[in-house]
């Protein structure tokens, strides 16, 4: 089944948890319908990357009436490829919304269980791990590189989980757009790290292609971490979109040869206001 839905030209709603929970924002951006010109044409929200900051804050204004989520109430992160994880309340509102410079620093992974805050977090070719357990009503949402994948972000978030009251059978996820392994090839360095993650496994997600070089299924090794982690694998929705192959929708950076955009991952609750 294919959770992402293209909702309009500027994004693609994971379809299964947002008609389960009418309260809940959650899905993938384009890169259709912005202002960004040139190498980060056209709804480009990394503030990181070199585009005009008044182009990225204008993009973001516009998708947040997209989405109904007003912009004051986003966060977002300076991400380095790490395992760090903020959990997220509500005076967070606003953090790395407007500016990279108020950004949570060096973070890959959000996670709250309050309203009135949507997790934002920037990629272009990574693995975006959404998680809901709507039982004690967490939400997450990480970004998996091969080097977050292999340093245990998901296991880090599915812990989080835990420690905050979650039982993981509760606990479901959803594996987002990223390059396919027919467009990701990486080397012996990398493998050696996939191989020791995932230790025991029987079925790898790489192929060797040549000497030294393989094509590496990023979205298969965060499934298998995710259930080596103990998540039951039919709590799992795993996307078909590939970033790089899919050039109208998405930005890539091996496509695009580092000089691209950003698309943004978002989970939230909206704040309703009930009669």
């Amino acid at each position: 089944m294919e959770p992402f839905k293209l909702e309009s030209k500027e994004y693609f709603a994971i379809q299964p948890w947002e008609e389960e929970n009418p309260d809940l924002v959650v899905g993938f951006s384009t890169k259709v319908g912005g202002k960004s010109i040139g190498d980060f044409s056209r709804l480009n929200f990394g503030f990181h990357v070199g585009d005009d900051e008044d182009d990225v804050r204008h993009n973001r204004s516009l998708f947040s009436e997209k989405i109904q989520f007003p912009l004051a109430q986003w966060v977002g992160a300076e991400q380095t490829h790490d395992i760090s994880i903020q959990k997220i309340k509500r005076f967070h509102q606003g953090k790395g919304a407007e500016s990279y410079t108020t950004a949570f620093r060096r973070t890959d992974g959000f996670f709250t269980n309050e309203k009135g805050v949507l997790l934002t977090l920037c990629f272009a070719d990574c693995v975006p791990l959404y998680f809901l357990d709507k039982e004690n009503g967490y939400i997450g949402l990480a970004h998996a590189g091969w080097k977050g994948s292999v340093h245990g972000i998901a296991g880090e978030m599915m812990s989080l989980f835990v420690q905050n009251g979650s039982n993981p059978k509760d606990i479901f996820a959803v594996i987002g757009p990223s390059i396919c392994k027919k467009c990701y090839i990486v080397d012996d360095r990398v493998v050696t790290l996939v191989e020791k993650v995932l230790e025991g496994v029987e079925k790898k997600p790489y192929n060797q292609i040549n000497q030294g070089q393989y094509s590496l299924d990023l979205k298969k090794l965060n499934k298998q971490i995710l259930v080596r982690s103990g998540l039951a694998e039919t709590n799992i929705l795993e996307t078909s979109y590939c970033t790089s192959c899919n050039h109208n929708y998405f930005y890539s950076h091996r496509r695009d040869d580092g000089k691209t955009g950003r698309m943004i991952a978002f989970i939230g609750w909206k704040e309703v206001l009930h009669p």
